[in-house]
């Protein structure tokens, strides 16, 4: 049985076929993030501390570090992300005691990620391209970690799953040319958001099956790209992570917490719900008042994907007796650490 072993300094993380499935928290990058970009840049690392500790109480078991930030002070990223990397992997394994996933295309980068960090993490990642596997393997091999490999090559992402099962498969070869098992190769055979392909769902199972069934390799995946574009991402997200994991897949990179809401819509529904003539009492506070109108909470908590996540493992026999699931939905006093919606983060706190 295919079993990808990652490690922090105190914790293990298994990504197999007959493991709970493995979330790979994505909040700690700064692409798309203009303001973590902004906060990084001046060597502000309070998002980071708050997205570390969120996603683990949320049940993240492995967390993605990204630094790539382009400096407006210094747009060379070979210069300025190998000692952010750095830094940033310090903090984040200060805080959390999960395993970490080095994530960059950066070379300094990765290597800078790999020195620093404790245990053995995951490296995102390898493409087909023969320049980047001949500099990417050397690496994984000199540090005895696993690495995602992406399906595509230098001729790009292909929508016929076929060419990127052959991508996979040729950087499985490859990796074994550098002494690297095959499970220490973790696929990414990259989803297409389903709004601009109807079949894209069939396809990543079909595929997902071929790479378990034929090459014996844990899979991820991106998980919100299935939903890009459309209303409603949440209910995409929530019916595809399971038939994916039916369909053999182990891992995913993504948010595991359900983001606080809002000042601003609590107090437009506060004025909506007292323009209707109802009298808000006096002294109730903004999370009493959020849960009782079903809003959600004013706090970081699991997101609805991470409850489709567990009962999915409890479903497909990853949950022995339902203790996780049991755990997850107690109330939060109840739950203890590491459990409930709102479980407590683990490991030591530590500033920047």
């Amino acid at each position: 049985m295919t079993r990808t072993v990652l490690e922090s300094k105190s914790k293990t993380a298994i990504i197999g076929f007959d493991q709970p499935f493995c979330v790979i928290g994505e909040r700690i990058n700064p692409t798309g993030r203009k303001k973590l970009a902004a906060e990084l840049e001046a060597g502000d690392f309070s998002t980071v501390e708050k997205d570390a500790i969120a996603q683990v109480a949320a049940g993240a078991t492995v967390l993605d570090i990204n630094a790539g930030v382009v400096y407006n002070s210094n747009p060379n990223p070979n210069e300025t992300e190998p000692p952010l990397m750095r830094k940033v992997v310090e903090l984040v394994q200060g805080l959390v005691d999960v395993p970490l996933c080095i994530d960059s295309s950066v070379p300094g980068a990765l290597e800078a990620g790999l020195e620093i960090c404790e245990g053995r993490p995951l490296v995102n990642s390898v493409t087909g391209e023969e320049e980047r596997m001949e500099f990417v393997f050397p690496l994984v091999k000199k540090y005895n970690v696993p690495v995602v490999a992406i399906s595509n090559d230098d001729t790009g992402i292909s929508e016929d799953p076929d060419v990127r099962f052959a991508v996979a498969k040729k950087i499985v070869e490859r990796a074994a040319d550098f002494g690297i098992p095959a499970h220490d190769i973790v696929v990414d055979p990259l989803v297409m958001p389903v709004g601009a392909m109807g079949t894209a769902g069939v396809q990543v199972f079909t595929l997902v099956r071929r790479l378990r069934d034929e090459l014996g390799v844990n899979t991820t995946c991106g998980a919100s790209n299935i939903s890009f574009g459309l209303p409603n991402r949440h209910g995409i997200n929530n019916a595809f992570l399971p038939m994916a994991m039916s369909a053999g897949m182990t891992s995913a990179i993504m948010n595991p917490v359900a983001l606080p809401i809002p000042q601003a819509k609590i107090a437009e529904k506060k004025a909506e719900v007292e323009a209707l003539g109802i009298v808000i009492p006096e002294g109730m506070d903004d999370e009493t008042f959020v849960t009782l109108f079903g809003l959600g909470s004013t706090l970081p908590r699991p997101g609805k994907e991470m409850e489709a996540i567990r009962a999915a493992n409890f479903l497909c026999d990853r949950d022995p007796h339902g203790s996780a699931w049991i755990a997850f939905n107690k109330p939060p006093g109840e739950a203890g650490e590491g459990g409930g919606r709102r479980g407590r983060p683990g490991g030591r706190r530590r500033r920047a």
